[in-house]
């Protein structure tokens, strides 16, 4: 059995749960064509497409489990990107009150100075 991620996009990836080994073969057509002549013979094609099906399926699996992981990394970092401009703008926000509370408590004082001083 091979799980990996298959890719849809960049917010969707899919855990795909394959059999491997063994490889299924295909369902028997009701209608048969002929017999075939293969050159060279059956078993020898068999034995040099089973690897390479195998490696081909495996190196898929590894395509698409990278494409999920850097899809993943990129919607993640996006909504990272996102909240931190988020907080940027919060805390600007509460920096210009703080700064405009100080400089309203001393635009008082000078004035409540001055009052005094007048009296």
């Amino acid at each position: 059995i091979l799980l990996y991620n298959q890719f849809k996009n960049a917010a969707t990836q899919i855990v795909m749960n394959e059999q491997f080994l063994p490889i299924k073969s295909p369902e028997e057509t009701e209608t048969k064509v002929g017999d075939y002549i293969f050159e060279p013979n059956q078993k020898d094609i068999v034995d040099q497409l089973i690897p390479k099906s195998l490696k081909t399926q495996l190196f898929k699996s590894v395509l698409d489990s990278h494409a999920s992981e850097h899809g993943a990394r990129m919607t993640a970092m996006h909504k990272a990107t996102d909240n931190a401009g988020e907080i940027k703008k919060e805390l600007t926000l509460q920096y210009n009150k703080a700064r405009q509370a100080a400089i309203t408590g001393e635009i008082l004082e000078i004035v409540g100075g001055a009052e005094a001083l007048n009296g």
